[in-house]
């Protein structure tokens, strides 16, 4: 029998409650579609076990695990009905960066509530918890908070998912440090397992390979969770919109000028909840430089969308834990990731993250 994959999460926000929810979704339903990968490892989603989590909000401080991933404001979809009674508390982390102002003037049920309670010291809960890996869900624009779970990582010897689009596992410094401690590392940036950003460099990369040249392009992205309202503040998106426009212009050999390419999140409607839509249009110039053009819509559950592929990411972690790996995982990064170290096109990332799972590929 497998050991447990025990894991960490700062940010007990919508993306937590359905990657646990889907912990739990398959192990009382190991055959249902919707993973990419049934086994890694030899390690099912049913061993991953949240040991520690960290939040700022009061309504989900102090609480069990089952009883915050339900608080508001979270309000993604609710696919598992009987979650366990998870021991697990979760505790105040630092606020740092982690509330826009702006996140104020909006109704308490869908804005963040900042518990008036000192922060834990989260090096000490990781160790003591026993945790193998920490996975970042902090909100965009937690530049601080996102470093400092970082640090804490190295200094508790864990492992690290930057699932947010603050440049760390990226960052050739950040790489080095995590290195030399021998501490794998995946980000930054999570994509989504049929998301706005992976369906684009598709698309991109398709152009690519049939020998049109795109001259143009915008994708524009609207929903009703706290991940859009917290970036209607716009000082909090750069991060993002570059995370974002670097995963598509790496698919093209030239990329286009900044004038033509438009990526990045554009609006908040309540009402959508966490439901996310996204509009892409592309123009090329096919055979005999004739003009083409491709418009698409995606309208996804964003938060299991997520999900789908961090349960992959943890379990790859995992892998490289017991084979005493440390460092960014290049090729699972650049699967799992918008921001990873490396780019390659998905078909690639596809291939490489395949052969580090059977051993062939170191990271």
């Amino acid at each position: 029998m497998n050991k447990k994959i025990k894991v960490a999460i700062a940010g007990v926000g919508n993306c937590a409650s359905a990657l646990v929810q889907g912990i739990e979704f398959y192990r009382k339903r190991p055959e249902a579609a919707g993973l990419m990968h049934r086994e890694i490892g030899g390690y099912r989603p049913e061993d991953i076990e949240v040991v520690a989590a960290f939040d700022i909000d009061r309504r989900k401080v102090g609480k069990k695990l089952k009883e915050a991933i339900l608080s508001k404001p979270n309000c993604t979809t609710l696919f598992v009905k009987d979650l366990p009674d998870y021991p697990v508390v979760v505790q105040m982390g630092p606020v740092l960066d982690g509330v826009s102002d702006h996140v104020r003037d909006y109704d308490d049920d869908v804005s963040f509530s900042v518990a008036d309670v000192e922060p834990c010291d989260v090096v000490d809960v990781l160790r003591t918890s026993g945790a193998d890996i920490l996975i970042n869900y902090l909100p965009v624009g937690s530049e601080k908070g996102a470093r400092f779970y970082a640090e804490a990582c190295l200094k508790a010897k864990v492992g690290f998912i930057n699932a947010m689009p603050t440049f760390i596992v990226s960052d050739p410094e950040w790489s080095k440090r995590f290195e030399a401690e021998n501490i794998p590392a995946i980000g930054d940036d999570i994509k989504s397992q049929l998301g706005a950003t992976i369906v684009h460099r598709v698309l991109t990369d398709l152009f690519e390979k049939r020998g049109v040249k795109l001259t143009k392009t915008y994708q524009l992205n609207f929903g009703g969770n706290t991940d859009f309202l917290n970036m209607l503040n716009s000082s909090r998106l750069t991060s993002k919109k570059k995370s974002k426009t670097n995963a598509v212009q790496s698919q093209l050999n030239v990329p286009l000028p900044p004038d033509k390419i438009h990526i990045g999140p554009s609006d908040y409607v309540p009402w959508l909840k966490d439901n996310k839509i996204c509009y892409i249009f592309m123009e090329g110039l096919g055979f005999g430089e004739v003009p083409l053009t491709i418009e698409v819509k995606l309208s996804v559950e964003d938060s299991p969308n997520s999900a789908g592929v961090i349960i992959d990411a943890i379990r790859c972690l995992k892998v490289a834990q017991d084979r005493g790996i440390g460092g960014p995982l290049t090729s699972v990064a650049s699967f799992t990731m918008k921001s990873p170290p490396q780019q390659y096109t998905d078909s690639a990332a596809c291939k490489y993250v395949e052969e580090f799972i059977a051993g062939k590929r170191e990271r």
